[in-house]
């Protein structure tokens, strides 16, 4: 009862409309809600593989909004040629990298997990660890005003890791969505009007010239 089901109605919804992963009817859900991207926003998606939530976000965003992945795997399905990817591990990236794409972000994503063990309180430890710096990217690329939405697994270090996330928005809403498995651990973490301006440099900056663009 309660059996984790490899196929169930959101994979074979997934496939019927030829996204990558499951996970993206999460990202609708609240999407629908919140209107969290809109035409021409700026999206980053952090640890975006294998895509679902880059394709949605494609979707959203239109003709002249921006989607920026970065992921330590490579994606293996192609995109258009307004989304960017960046093979990076989050944990070495320098967010000032992300400056060759726009300016700054109005949105960041990151349904990033570990790798999970079965052992509650490592997995929702490693979990709040990825989510801490997530956090830290998003408040270095976010405008002021924008939205960052966060994956964590419940555990013993969820609560301080929410105070230090309050810190930084106006409002947060925690987030359990329908596609989310019901013995899962994991919340989503929206923040929303990001507190004060991006932690980096402000500099004019034009796009580099070595973009990979129209992601793979």
């Amino acid at each position: 009862m309660g059996r984790y089901k490899p196929q169930d109605f959101y994979f074979k919804k997934a496939k019927r409309q030829k996204y990558v992963a499951r996970s993206v009817y999460k990202l609708e859900e609240i999407q629908k809600k919140y209107k969290i991207i809109k035409p021409g926003s700026r999206v980053l998606d952090l640890g975006c593989a294998p895509g679902s939530w880059l394709q949605y976000a494609e979707e959203k965003v239109g003709p002249k909004g921006i989607v920026v992945g970065v992921d330590q795997k490579e994606l293996k399905r192609e995109f258009g040629p307004r989304v960017y990817f960046l093979k990076e591990d989050v944990y070495e990236l320098d967010p000032s990298r992300l400056k060759q794409y726009v300016p700054v972000f109005d949105v960041v994503l990151s349904d990033m997990a570990p790798a999970t063990t079965g052992i509650g309180f490592v997995d929702s430890t490693r979990s709040v660890y990825l989510a801490e710096r997530a956090l830290e990217i998003a408040i270095a690329v976010l405008k002021k005003g924008g939205f960052f939405l966060c994956k964590v697994f419940e555990g013993e270090d969820f609560p301080s890791f929410l105070k230090r996330y309050r810190g930084a928005f106006e409002r947060v809403k925690i987030i359990k969505p329908k596609a989310s498995r019901k013995d899962s651990r994991e919340i989503y973490l929206l923040g929303m009007g990001k507190k004060g301006q991006p932690s980096w440099k402000k500099e004019e900056d034009t796009p580099c010239q070595d973009i990979q663009s129209g992601a793979r």
